[in-house]
């Protein structure tokens, strides 16, 4: 006489006898009621969580506000801002349609193009700031190839992730921004008989995480191997902001422009423009020439144009945002008990000497560090005797000392 089996749950292994009702499916498995009921609650916790982690993008702010928020910290560049806005307001509706709607929004991610110092990465900031979702900064000219010396793309991830302290809900709907992106192009138009690793083979390695992709990506940075085990994450909702200085671009457009010719019915060939006039009519060819290669220039359709910054714009940058630089020296020397303030003529200095310097904003700093070292040495030891120091043009241009107000005599010195 056979032996009699009873029917086991293939889940929790229980009898028949133990549960209430066991069902049976095709292929002979079984499942019982009280996982039923088990698995009823766990899609309903899951339910509610996709609620949750959509409440924070319900109320994404309009473009407008986008860019007023914008306007707070960074001067100028109102084209970009205006372009950054749409796009970053588009990018995070997007997450709003439903999965089933037949109707797709593809993912536009951006790329930034504009002179050292001229805000790029403060404006991918200050965007993560507005919208208040995790962001990352890397450096594409670390990057290699997999399997060669390096960091793996997917370390790029990573770093979003730790922003997001290792929420991985949180760091799928982030912004990343990779620094460099001119640094990683072909190094020229003719194929070359070695690989090149760090420049197109970056390129090549980027496209499936810009895009859309499961990434598996090494807990603790670095290298790859077989059997670590990897955290899955995935990259479709992330917007990447690629920005670079691309130098001679502009060239590259102009020559493309310029349709002079020799003869008396030649046209006559247009006066030099500046970097932005001529990157404003920039094509995907132009891109591709200059070493990006086809499918990467696809997968950023969005472009950004800075302006370089001219004096009237870095004067604005020492005064005006609410982190202004002159700001933040203030704040400085307010922390020791004393006033600082810098004549006009000697904002005007600042910001001259750092054009001749062709960084940008970065080169303000700069300039008052160096105009200021032997001060913010010398000054704090004397702080209880001192209420105000005035910062001349000759303290910027001559390293002369500044005017300083005494608290017991206010008489002035040296």
């Amino acid at each position: 006489m056979a032996e009699f089996k009873p029917i086991r749950c293939n889940f929790c292994g229980r009898s028949e006898y133990e549960v209430a009702a066991v069902f049976a499916g095709q292929g002979g498995a079984y499942i019982c009621s009280d996982c039923i009921k088990r698995l009823g609650a766990e899609q309903k916790r899951l339910e509610k969580d996709v609620l949750k982690s959509d409440e924070g993008f319900e109320e994404v702010p309009k473009p407008t506000a986008i860019k007023a928020g914008l306007d707070k910290y960074i001067v100028g560049q109102e084209d970009a801002k205006r372009i950054l806005s749409v796009a970053v307001y588009n990018h995070y509706k997007r997450l709003k349609c439903a999965p089933g709607d037949s109707v797709r929004l593809e993912k536009s991610n951006i790329l930034m193009l504009g002179p050292t110092g001229s805000g790029k990465t403060l404006l991918a900031k200050t965007l993560a700031d507005i919208i208040n979702v995790p962001f990352a900064i890397a450096d594409a000219t670390t990057l290699t190839e997999a399997g060669y010396v390096g960091e793996d793309v997917e370390n790029v991830l990573l770093k979003l992730i730790r922003a997001a302290d290792n929420d991985i809900q949180k760091a799928e709907r982030g912004i990343i921004y990779i620094d460099e992106i001119d640094k990683i192009c072909r190094k020229s138009e003719n194929m070359s008989i070695t690989r090149d690793v760090s420049g197109e083979g970056v390129q090549q390695a980027l496209l499936k995480i810009i895009e859309s992709t499961v990434a598996s990506v090494p807990p603790t940075g670095g290298r790859k191997h077989p059997y670590q085990e990897c955290i899955q994450i995935d990259t479709t909702n992330i917007l990447f902001i690629c920005g670079g200085a691309f130098v001679g671009l502009d060239k590259i457009v102009e020559k493309r422009k310029d349709a002079s010719s020799i003869g008396f019915t030649g046209a006559l060939k247009k006066g030099d423009e500046s970097y932005s006039e001529s990157l404003r009519e920039l094509q995907p060819d132009d891109l591709i020439k200059y070493g990006l290669i086809p499918e990467f220039v696809g997968r950023v359709p969005i472009v950004a144009t800075l302006d370089p910054l001219d004096k009237e714009a870095l004067i604005k940058i020492l005064t005006e945002p609410e982190n202004a630089l002159i700001r933040q020296y203030e704040k400085l020397f307010e922390m020791d008990g004393m006033r600082l303030r810098f004549t006009d003529a000697a904002i005007e200095a600042v910001a001259e000497r750092a054009i001749l310097l062709k960084t940008g904003a970065r080169g303000l700093r700069t300039v008052i560090e160096n105009a200021m070292k032997n001060i913010m040495f010398e000054l704090p030891d004397k702080a209880s005797e001192i209420e105000e120091v005035t910062i001349t043009e000759l303290t910027i241009t001559k390293g002369q000392e500044p005017e300083i107000t005494y608290r017991r005599s206010g008489a002035q010195g040296a």
